[in-house]
């Protein structure tokens, strides 16, 4: 459908956030550095996030949209409900149970190969050739208990957060996966907005490859579950 939506001119956007505090709804978030409507469907298109942007870099504009969805909008909100300010910095804490005694023989690492940090990785290491890789958001390995085990088994892994490392992953990730024979690619990060950068990234990274990877995405929500849409 044809709507009125906002458009965000990254050229002019100074990363400051202003507008992603603004937007209630968490239609925007900043991904490398830069604010980004990160879905249609939840800009409701009245702009409270126009008169915070300092630069000028938010203007509305007349396109087709997917429709602005209120219900998905309210649980959201309702499941990120706190002060202003990025809905990924929210504190809160997560009930458990009793912790068990620790066992005296831990479950064995499941890394396969250092560094992890994707900024710091050898974008033609040797581990890449006929590898299935997966990148996650450095949170993710804290939320899931069984982590190593379920998703860093027999992949080589990356790990990075899009918020703080201020980088694309995405120039980095397309020379991995375009430089080297990957089998299968799983990227894997927080509910949290500004974590959707990593999804980003690997969406992106595998169309500038132009290759037929097979593509896992996995959202996680801040308790350790698996997030399904």
């Amino acid at each position: 459908m044809k709507r009125k939506i906002i458009e965000i001119d990254s050229g002019r956007c100074n990363g400051c956030g202003l507008c992603a505090d603004a937007c209630h709804e968490g239609a925007i978030a900043i991904v490398y550095g830069k604010a980004r409507l990160l879905r249609d469907d939840y800009c409701d298109g009245l702009g409270a996030c126009l008169p915070v942007c300092p630069t000028g870099a938010i203007t509305f504009v007349e396109k087709e949209a997917a429709a602005y969805d209120e219900d998905e909008v309210k649980k959201r909100m309702a499941l990120n409900e706190a002060p202003a300010g990025c809905p990924g910095a929210n504190a809160h804490s997560i009930p458990h149970g009793e912790s068990p005694r620790a066992d005296t023989s831990p479950a064995p690492s499941e890394l396969r190969q250092w560094p992890v940090q994707i900024k710091l990785v050898p974008a033609n290491a040797p581990y890449f050739a006929g590898a299935d890789l997966l990148v996650s958001a450095d949170c993710a390995a804290y939320a899931r208990a069984g982590f190593h085990s379920e998703f860093m088994r027999g992949k080589i892994t990356l790990i990075g957060c899009p918020k703080l490392d201020g980088v694309d992953y995405s120039d980095k990730l397309t020379e991995i996966l375009g430089g080297n024979d990957i089998v299968s690619l799983t990227a894997v990060h927080m509910e949290v907005p500004c974590c959707v950068g990593i999804e980003y990234a690997a969406t992106e990274a595998l169309k500038n490859s132009g290759k037929p990877i097979p593509l896992q995405i996995v959202t996680l929500t801040t308790d350790g579950g698996i997030k399904h849409s």
